[in-house]
């Protein structure tokens, strides 16, 4: 009622507003109003009916508190620290004064002086959660878990029932490397509030985290047996069988799951990647091709339909979804180096070259992409452009086998001397990578025997 009551009240507002007239309201109605904007999000509306209010209530420490806040979420400080100032004596007793005021110091990244504020806060007994809670997170942003544990632990007296305390307090046991407390303090939480959702979850990722897989599937089945709707916690349990390699067990977890979800194309994807570990590549090709059916651009499940295809031996249809997911994620390297492979394994080399020359200007500085893109441009006769890169390539990486390449190429440009030149080099940096690349490149191989024969 008091929600459709601040609405109606706020509608009302923007009426007046809307129509250019003048209603009155009182000092709560208008603090209603500017609360309502404020939880919405909607500063400038609140900011709007800060001003309205303040025309007829100039006086009101209320409306100028809240004015505060408009100014802070507005990252107004100067204006903030003007109202803090004349605030100051009149509002010390005012625990939303002092919220604002440690807000402030907060957001200027002074948390000392912000935990000062929400101490003083603390002494007229109000809100005791909320600075419990801010007083922890500030201590946390001095990298003081021990103090901020104290104050969540705090806030956690306060209101039990606060998941945003209990799963701090777990968090600031991890930081201070403590596990066995935290797990004394969530088995005396758990004798106290035995159906709380988040005190099971939390149960369940401590065994995980712990490696204990079977008591963390015991603690997302309570939760479970709590709330069966809980979507969350069956990709925990099912992480927790892919863990102990209960693949069936896993899948069966997905499939419930899949009753629950809207969006299933992730859990599709990882019961076909179960049924991949399984050995079941037929059962596991179904549950992708389900995967890109709910969603067709998930390329997740493209590249792992590759990966099944390759296995089977259908290179063509490898090639083809390993394509549709390196044109939806250009980006990721390793598709770009698995498209290039299937290309070179299905004797596209040109096609390739795309692929390998995002690498090369993506990781320069890994030696065997430069090795593979130069190869590549060797294969096809590009003997030109592989002397191109190969210069660039040793900018940063002064290796014989570049050298080596380089000389070929070289040699099959009819340059006799820099191909000499650079198998002197190469054979200088490695000699025993010689009679591999005699085999590769054969055109160095009698230039090889010269250059020794010269040496003797």
């Amino acid at each position: 009622m008091e929600e459709f009551f601040e609405n109606e009240l706020a509608k009302k507002f923007e009426e007046m507003i809307e129509n250019n007239e003048e209603f009155y309201f009182d000092t709560e109605e208008y603090v209603d109003i500017i609360i309502y904007y404020l939880e919405l999000g909607d500063f400038s509306y609140a900011e709007l009916a800060v001003n309205h209010a303040l025309k007829i209530h100039p006086n009101s420490l209320e409306i100028k508190t809240k004015q505060l806040e408009v100014f802070l979420e507005l990252e107004r400080y100067t204006k903030a620290k003007d109202l803090i100032d004349e605030l100051h004596q009149s509002s010390l007793e005012d625990t939303d004064f002092l919220v604002c005021c440690a807000k402030y110091y907060s957001n200027l990244g002074n948390p000392k002086k912000s935990i000062e504020y929400c101490q003083k806060a603390l002494e007229l007994e109000e809100e005791e959660n909320f600075l419990h809670n801010f007083i922890a997170d500030e201590f946390i942003n001095l990298d003081d878990p021990f103090n901020a544990l104290k104050h969540y632990s705090a806030a956690l007296e306060h209101d039990p029932y606060d998941d945003y305390s209990l799963e701090n307090v777990m968090l600031c046991y991890n930081k201070l490397n403590r596990p066995q407390e935290a797990l004394d303090f969530l088995n005396q939480y758990l004798d106290r509030f035995p159906f709380s959702e988040t005190a099971w979850h939390e149960y369940g990722q401590y065994f995980f985290n712990k490696k204990n897989y079977e008591e963390a599937i015991r603690g997302f089945d309570y939760l479970i047996a709590i709330n069966s709707t809980a979507v969350g916690v069956y990709a925990f349990k099912a992480s927790s069988y892919e863990a102990l390699s209960k693949w069936d067990e896993a899948i069966a977890v997905y499939e419930e799951m899949l009753e629950l979800e809207y969006t299933k194309a992730f859990t599709f994807y990882k019961i076909g990647l179960c049924y991949k570990e399984a050995g079941k590549p037929v059962q596991a090709l179904t549950s992708f091709q389900k995967s890109l059916k709910e969603d067709p651009q998930f390329y997740l499940a493209m590249m792992e339909q590759s990966y099944i295809y390759e296995d089977m031996g259908n290179t063509k249809e490898a090639l083809y979804f390993a394509q549709e997911a390196v044109a939806l994620n250009d980006s990721n390297l390793e598709y770009q180096k698995r498209l290039a492979f299937l290309y070179i394994t299905c004797g596209e080399y040109e096609e390739s070259l795309a692929c390998l020359k995002k690498l090369v200007e993506t990781e320069p500085n890994r030696f065997y992409n430069w090795y593979a893109f130069s190869e590549m441009l060797m294969l096809i006769g590009e003997y030109d452009d592989a002397v191109i890169v190969l210069q660039k390539a040793l900018l940063s990486h002064q290796r014989a086998e570049l050298y080596y390449q380089l000389s070929n190429c070289y040699f099959n440009l009819k340059n006799e001397s820099e191909g000499v030149l650079m198998l002197e080099k190469a054979l200088k940096l490695d000699p025993s990578l010689s009679k591999d690349m005699q085999q590769k490149y054969p055109f160095i191989k009698e230039q090889v025997k010269k250059i020794k024969t010269k040496k003797k």
